[in-house]
Protein backbone atom coordinates (compact mmCIF):
# COMPACT_ATOMS: atom_id res chain seq x y z
CA UNK A 1 0.00 0.00 0.00
CA UNK A 2 1.40 3.09 -1.35
CA UNK A 3 1.41 6.84 1.36
CA UNK A 4 -1.72 8.05 -0.84
CA UNK A 5 -3.96 4.85 0.12
CA UNK A 6 -3.01 4.63 3.90
CA UNK A 7 -3.76 8.31 3.65
CA UNK A 8 -7.18 7.50 2.04
CA UNK A 9 -7.53 5.00 4.73
CA UNK A 10 -7.30 7.17 7.79
CA UNK A 11 -9.09 9.87 6.46
CA UNK A 12 -12.03 7.47 5.81
CA UNK A 13 -11.37 6.26 9.88
CA UNK A 14 -11.56 9.85 10.63
CA UNK A 15 -14.90 10.41 8.81
CA UNK A 16 -16.29 7.37 10.13
CA UNK A 17 -15.72 8.47 13.94
CA UNK A 18 -16.92 11.97 12.93
CA UNK A 19 -20.62 11.25 13.93
CA UNK A 20 -21.26 11.95 17.42
CA UNK A 21 -23.64 8.72 18.07
CA UNK A 22 -20.98 6.62 16.43
CA UNK A 23 -18.18 7.81 19.02
CA UNK A 24 -20.96 7.37 21.69
CA UNK A 25 -21.20 3.82 20.94
CA UNK A 26 -17.53 3.78 21.02
CA UNK A 27 -17.52 4.94 24.40
CA UNK A 28 -20.03 2.52 25.76
CA UNK A 29 -18.72 -0.12 23.99
CA UNK A 30 -15.30 0.39 25.51
CA UNK A 31 -16.09 1.41 28.82
CA UNK A 32 -18.79 -2.12 29.09
CA UNK A 33 -16.27 -4.77 27.47
CA UNK A 34 -18.86 -5.37 25.06
CA UNK A 35 -22.14 -4.66 25.31
CA UNK A 36 -25.54 -5.50 23.37
CA UNK A 37 -27.95 -2.88 20.87
CA UNK A 38 -30.45 -3.04 23.32
CA UNK A 39 -28.60 -1.79 26.22
CA UNK A 40 -26.90 1.25 23.83
CA UNK A 41 -30.78 1.63 22.92
CA UNK A 42 -30.81 2.61 26.67
CA UNK A 43 -27.32 4.51 27.07
CA UNK A 44 -27.74 6.63 24.34
CA UNK A 45 -31.63 7.32 24.46
CA UNK A 46 -31.77 6.63 20.83
CA UNK A 47 -33.86 4.67 18.94
CA UNK A 48 -33.09 1.25 18.20
CA UNK A 49 -32.96 1.19 14.28
CA UNK A 50 -30.34 4.57 14.93
CA UNK A 51 -28.33 2.67 16.77
CA UNK A 52 -28.54 -0.25 14.92
CA UNK A 53 -27.78 1.67 11.64
CA UNK A 54 -24.63 3.18 13.16
CA UNK A 55 -23.62 -0.53 14.61
CA UNK A 56 -23.79 -1.44 11.14
CA UNK A 57 -21.24 1.55 10.07
CA UNK A 58 -19.13 0.46 12.33
CA UNK A 59 -19.32 -3.03 11.54
CA UNK A 60 -18.22 -2.60 7.77
CA UNK A 61 -14.98 -0.33 8.55
CA UNK A 62 -13.76 -3.01 10.89
CA UNK A 63 -14.14 -0.79 14.15
CA UNK A 64 -16.90 -3.22 16.01
CA UNK A 65 -17.18 -6.64 15.92
CA UNK A 66 -20.06 -9.12 16.89
CA UNK A 67 -19.74 -12.43 18.66
CA UNK A 68 -23.14 -14.07 18.70
CA UNK A 69 -24.69 -15.75 21.95
CA UNK A 70 -27.84 -17.66 21.40
CA UNK A 71 -30.05 -15.03 19.59
CA UNK A 72 -28.10 -12.00 21.19
CA UNK A 73 -25.33 -10.27 19.29
CA UNK A 74 -22.50 -8.79 21.51
CA UNK A 75 -20.37 -6.18 20.04
CA UNK A 76 -16.82 -5.16 20.94
CA UNK A 77 -14.15 -2.71 19.38
CA UNK A 78 -11.89 -5.00 17.04
CA UNK A 79 -9.86 -1.92 16.25
CA UNK A 80 -7.23 -1.30 18.68
CA UNK A 81 -6.17 2.30 16.96
CA UNK A 82 -9.61 3.67 17.42
CA UNK A 83 -9.27 2.81 21.16
CA UNK A 84 -6.16 4.82 21.08
CA UNK A 85 -7.88 7.16 19.34
CA UNK A 86 -9.95 8.09 21.70
CA UNK A 87 -8.05 7.79 24.90
CA UNK A 88 -5.42 10.35 22.87
CA UNK A 89 -8.40 12.48 22.65
CA UNK A 90 -9.05 11.96 25.84
CA UNK A 91 -13.21 11.14 25.26
CA UNK A 92 -12.41 7.89 27.69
Amino acid sequence: MNIREELSQKADLFKILGHPLRLKILLSTIEQGECLVTNLVKDLNASQPTVSQHVNILKKAGILEGCRNGNQIFYRVKDELVVKIIKICKLL
